[in-house]
């Protein structure tokens, strides 16, 4: 499947950042922020009117414990021609995905642990099988 590309921004870990990343058959967004501490990436749900419309968050990095942080990098947001799933790319490397009609998101971390939310009832480990939704 076809990735597109819609966001691109350099990344310094542990600068506070915010990218956002509509799909491109509406509805659904994420965003990745650093908030100077931690990287997560979240699933939004932009028909949600009333409360959070966050679905999912995960974490890509504790910037303490990312050992080459000093350098810059370039964070890519990309969805798959349904808008359906949503890749997060750090470096041209995948760190964290979601299938949005799955409910369920992976990452390189696998935090946090699967469930609570009622998205990602299965594990949030990262494997060959998640890279082959993008393939």
């Amino acid at each position: 499947m076809p990735l597109s590309i819609v966001a691109r921004e350099a990344l310094k870990v542990g600068q506070p950042l915010v990218v956002d990343a509509d799909s491109p058959a509406g509805r659904y967004a994420t965003v990745f922020e650093d908030d100077g501490e931690t990287g997560v990436f979240y699933a939004v749900d932009t028909d949600v009117e009333d409360g959070n419309p966050v679905r999912d968050a995960l974490l890509v990095y504790v910037a303490a414990d990312v050992t080459d942080a000093q350098l810059a990098s370039t964070l890519e947001i990309g969805w798959s021609d349904d808008g359906l799933k949503a890749l997060l790319l750090i470096n041209d490397e995948p760190h964290a995905a979601f299938d949005f009609q799955r409910r369920q998101g992976w990452c390189q971390s696998g935090q946090p642990a699967a469930g609570g939310t009622g998205w990602s009832p299965g594990s949030r480990a990262w494997s060959e099988d998640v890279e082959a939704l993008f393939d």
